[in-house]
Order: C-alpha cells, then sequence, then structure tokens
C-alpha cells in the first residue's frame, strides 16, 4: 500500500478561514476542491432549480394530467436501498400533492430479475394501473417499457443509470445521465431524481393554480429518505448531493424523520439526533439492502411508508433479523470466495488484473458485497457469480462487480460484449459498480475476456492499492469536541471522510475478538488508543498509519481513538 497526501490549496484554506470555518475543517474543504465559503452553504434555496433536469417539467405536465383525471398511478421500484427511498419519496410525495391512486411494486431479485420487464409491466396493468412511472430503473428497460405501452400505459422513467445507445420509447424520461441533460449534478442518485420530479410536480401545480405558495405542501418531510438512500446507494457526493444529504441529517437530528427510519436507528442501536453519513451507509442502508437480497424489499418499503411507530418497530427489528442472516451468508461466502481467487496466482505472484469467482453454493443476494469484500482485498476489479433461482434459468449465472479507480466497469462489459458476442446475455451499470448475467457454459470466456480489457487499461501504478490522507494531524486536534465537529459533516463517495497518517510509535498490540488489531500507540509523543478492524498482522514499532479520528467512551469517559485504515511500512534504508 501506498499511502499519500492530498494537495492542499493554501489559497483556499486561507479565504475558507477568514470566513471563519474551523482552520482544521478549512484545509479538510480545501483538498477537497471547496474554494470558496459559498460552496458550504447548505440552503435548500442553493439546490440546483428542477427546471435544469431535462424531462422533468414534461413529468410534471404528465403527473398533473393524470392526478386531475383521477388516473391509478403505479411505481415500479428496484430492490436496493436506493430503489426502496425512491419508491417511498414517490409514494408519500404523490399523496401529499393530492394523488389519489398510488400503489407500487417492487420485482423479486430472483423471479423477476432487475428492471422494469415485459412480465412486470404485464402485473402493473394487471392492478389496473394507467401510469406506470419507475425509480431508480427504466432506463435500460427498452423490452418493459415497450409492453407496458402497448397494454396502454403512460410511462415516465425516472433513472439515474447510465444510458444505452438506444432510449425505451417512454412518454417520459428524467434522468441526469441521458444524451441532452444539461443538469449539473450527473452523480444524483434515483432517490433524488424522483425528489426533483416531485419539486418540478409542486411548480405545475402552482402554476395551475391547484396550490399556492403560501399553503402549499412541504417536500422537505421527504428529505430525509433522500439523503438515506443517496448515500447507501454510494453516489458521488457533490455540491448538489452534499445539500440534499445536509438538509435530510438536519431534519432527522431535530427529529423530523418518518417513523419507520427512526425504529431502523433504534434496530441498529445508533443515536438519531446524532445521525451521521455513516449511519446511512453502514448501519439503515445494509438493512434494508438485506430485504431486497434475501427476502422481499416490500418489507423495507413498508418500513419507509408507514406512519405507525408499532408496526415501524416490528418491520425494523425483521430488517434487523435478515440483515444478521445476510452478514452470516456473506462471511461464509467471502472466505470461499477468497480461496478460489487466491487459487488463480501463486504465492509469490501478483494477483491478475481482474478478478472472476463463480461456485454454485453462492447466494445470488449477497454477491455484490462479496466482489466489494475481495476488491478492497486484492485491490483488482472483481466480480462474483452465483447461479439464477430463478425457474428455468439455473443454466445462467448472475454476477456482480466492484471495481477500483481507473477502470469503468460498465465501459469494460460493454467492450467484453462487442468482442465476445453471446457471451453477455446482459449488463448494465456504474463506472464502479455494475451486474451482468452469462450463461454458465460462457464463464471462463468472461473472466479471460475480463482479464484481457484490465491488462490492457491498467497498469502498475493503477494496481497499486493507493491510499489518499489528509497528511499529519496536530496534536492540538486529538480532542473529542473536534471528533464530534468531524462526524457532523457530511462525508462519503467524492468527498472523502478525514484521514490522517503519519509515523507513530506502537508501543504495545493484542488481538480482540481473534478478528482486529487493538493497539497503544504513542503520537507525537503522546499516547493514543488504536483499533484496526478486520486486521491481525502485528505492526513494527514504527510504521506510518493512516487513521480517522473517532471517540470511545469507557467508564463514563469519551477520550478519542485512531481508527486505523492501513500502514504503510518503511524502506529498508529509513529503518
Amino acid at each position: 500500500m501506498k499511502i499519500t497526501e492530498r494537495d492542499i490549496p493554501p489559497r483556499a484554506t486561507w479565504a475558507l478561514e477568514q470566513a471563519g470555518i474551523h482552520p482544521l475543517l478549512a484545509r479538510l474543504y480545501a483538498a477537497r476542491g471547496v474554494s470558496h465559503p459559498e460552496q458550504l452553504d447548505d440552503g435548500l434555496a442553493k439546490l440546483l432549480p428542477p427546471s435544469s433536469l431535462k424531462g422533468a417539467a414534461e413529468a410534471a405536465v404528465l403527473l398533473a394530467d393524470a392526478m386531475a383525471r383521477k388516473q391509478r398511478l403505479c411505481i415500479v421500484a428496484d430492490y436496493d436501498c436506493d430503489g426502496a427511498t425512491a419508491c417511498a419519496v414517490a409514494v408519500r410525495g404523490l399523496r401529499l400533492l393530492g394523488a389519489q391512486h398510488v400503489d407500487y411494486l417492487v420485482p423479486d431479485r430472483v423471479v423477476d430479475g432487475y428492471g422494469l420487464t415485459a412480465s412486470i409491466a404485464e402485473r402493473v396493468h394487471a392492478r389496473g394501473a394507467e401510469v406506470l412511472i419507475t425509480v431508480d430503473n427504466g432506463i435500460a428497460s427498452l423490452d418493459g417499457v415497450a409492453r407496458a405501452k402497448a397494454l396502454g400505459l403512460q410511462v415516465l422513467v425516472t433513472d439515474h443509470h447510465l444510458p444505452a445507445a438506444q432510449l425505451p420509447d417512454a412518454d417520459v424520461i428524467v434522468n441526469p445521465n441521458q444524451p441532452g441533460c444539461d443538469f449539473e449534478s450527473k452523480a444524483m442518485a434515483g432517490v433524488g431524481v424522483m425528489f426533483y420530479v416531485l419539486l418540478a410536480l409542486r411548480a405545475e401545480l402552482r402554476q395551475r393554480g391547484l396550490i399556492d405558495a403560501q399553503n402549499q405542501p412541504k417536500l422537505d418531510a421527504l428529505l430525509p429518505l433522500v439523503a438515506l438512500g443517496t448515500v447507501a446507494d454510494v453516489v458521488r457526493l457533490d455540491a448538489n448531493n452534499r445539500r440534499l444529504v445536509a438538509q435530510g441529517l438536519k431534519r432527522i437530528r431535530a427529529g423530523a424523520l418518518p417513523v419507520g427510519v427512526a425504529a431502523l436507528f433504534r434496530a441498529a442501536v445508533r443515536e438519531a439526533r446524532a445521525a451521521t453519513t455513516f449511519d446511512f451507509g453502514f448501519a439503515l442502508g445494509p438493512r434494508i439492502n438485506a430485504a431486497g437480497r434475501l427476502s422481499d424489499m416490500t418489507l423495507g418499503i413498508e418500513c419507509l411508508l408507514t406512519d405507525d411507530a408499532g408496526r415501524a418497530d416490528e418491520l425494523a427489528k425483521l430488517l434487523d433479523t435478515i440483515n444478521r442472516e445476510r452478514r452470516e451468508i456473506e462471511g461464509g461466502m467471502r472466505d470461499q470466495a477468497m480461496l478460489i481467487a487466491e487459487s488463480l496466482f501463486a504465492e509469490d505472484e501478483e494477483a491478475p488484473p481482474a478478478i472472476s469467482v463463480f461456485d454454485p453454493d453462492f447466494h445470488e443476494g449477497v454477491v455484490g458485497i462479496v466482489a466489494s469484500r475481495l476488491k478492497d482485498k486484492l485491490h483488482r476489479p472483481t466480480f462474483v457469480f452465483a447461479a439464477s433461482a430463478a425457474p428455468g434459468k439455473e443454466h445462467e449465472l448472475k454476477g456482480s462487480g466492484r471495481s477500483i479507480p481507473g477502470f469503468h466497469l460498465r465501459d469494460a462489459l460493454d467492450l467484453v460484449a462487442k468482442r465476445h458476442p453471446g457471451v453477455l446475455i446482459k449488463f448494465g451499470g456504474h463506472a464502479m459498480a455494475a451486474g451482468c448475467t452469462v450463461a454458465e457454459e460462457h464463464f471462463d470466456t468472461f473472466e479471460q475476456a475480463l482479464a484481457q480489457v484490465a491488462h490492457e487499461w491498467l497498469d502498475a501504478a493503477t494496481l497499486t492499492r493507493r491510499l489518499d490522507t489528509d497528511g499529519a494531524l496536530a496534536p492540538e486536534y486529538r480532542r473529542v469536541d473536534l471528533v464530534d465537529t468531524l462526524h457532523r459533516e457530511v462525508w462519503g463517495q467524492g468527498f472523502a471522510p478525514p484521514t490522517f497518517s503519519e509515523e507513530v510509535e506502537v508501543v504495545s498490540q493484542r488481538l480482540v475478538g481473534e478478528k482486529h488489531l487493538a493497539l497503544k500507540l504513542k503520537h507525537q509523543g503522546q499516547p493514543v488508543d488504536g483499533i484496526w478492524f478486520g486486521h491481525t498482522e502485528p505492526l513494527p514499532q514504527r510504521v506510518k498509519l493512516a487513521f480517522r479520528l473517532d471517540a470511545d467512551e469507557w467508564q463514563g469517559v469519551r477520550r478519542v481513538r485512531f481508527l486505523v485504515e492501513g500502514a504503510e511500512l518503511p524502506c529498508e534504508t529509513n529503518a
């Protein structure tokens, strides 16, 4: 591992300090591209206008007309946290704005596969719906949209995934990544796209004189859900996404949150009044995702939709139980997947430039998490496959992939598909995460083809794990109050949480729980505790560590501790 330090522009740091921002925060913000205090204004007035999102105005007209005709609307969701929160935002928001008939349907991961399929369109029609609205899917659903249209449904696609060359023949498409869309925030999650459609719909209803600015429904009640889905989907936290997340966090901390979200905080043993982006990504998000992985995402959506606190607690506890089961399955799969991956290269060799793993006993719902774990461990683009559990498709393998910086996973799949026609039954995704389906007989071809693309695209520097940090931590900043200050800020993908690095002395070290390294360190001559989760190899007496700040409580006293992220062993010449 190579530990590096981010550039910290001095002028930007100075400008932020002059605006009254704490010197440590000023340095961290400047290193993340913030150069003016206005960029840190998270007020709702600073959000990008819905009018700049292609299709939003047309979607608003379609929905307003449907509501005027009292037509039945049906949301087709996705089975991850972004899809679940987007569905809840759509249902709550449309009802808030006056829609009388709003239903939803979420595909089953195993039976239906991903997105709006022709069979899903038929089920929507059978429910009596007249308008079909996709959230967090649909941009690749050519057949599903065509079937819905043939059945007489109006179709509104709201999505954020990258489109293929051909777009579905929907009545309206709202997607910041579609051709011709000038919306600045290309990284918006599916839940954010749906929230923007609701903003545009409210403006359309105002223009029609059906509501007025003084008495219009307050859509800000949906922001806790928008924030949760945005962080859980690991989209880049650009300025607009950070504002959406910050606004959601403020409301949650103030106690203005859906009862289902409050119940999820309790189930995860987290404090809503001190909510952080970490809670979204590592506590609430996984519990909602678990329903889509192992059971039925309807459970997650119902938890987000209910206004009955007792029902919310029941559902949150059930989601927690499912998540515990998911962790057990994941643990066994991860160990087996690592054994398979390590069998691909000799002990003294580098891992191949891309990893593809399949085992007939793998669970289809957990392959994405396992791929992420292997990618983190080996620092290689990684696909993990499981046999499809769908009836009649037992010979198909469903794969989920995770990538490293410098390797666009969806583009790589596109190249594999062009070079080897027929190998990929279907595929889609983003730069850092993607999914695909291959016939089992073609797995070896896929494995070799992906490795070949990686060999062509990746060089030694890219294949070396690099950990960007914020450099040394001044000892006066090693304080519990500053830990709390840092935790309250909006960090995430593309706006990395603060990670510091410097050489420290390891006074003592011991294993806890058989898989974590507990450390007693000397940081600039002063004692501090540290912990390296998931790491068991002992460290030398002096070592360069990358670490985040945390506060540990013992006997009522809170103390700073270092959460170790990585270590760079000193060169022999410096030993």
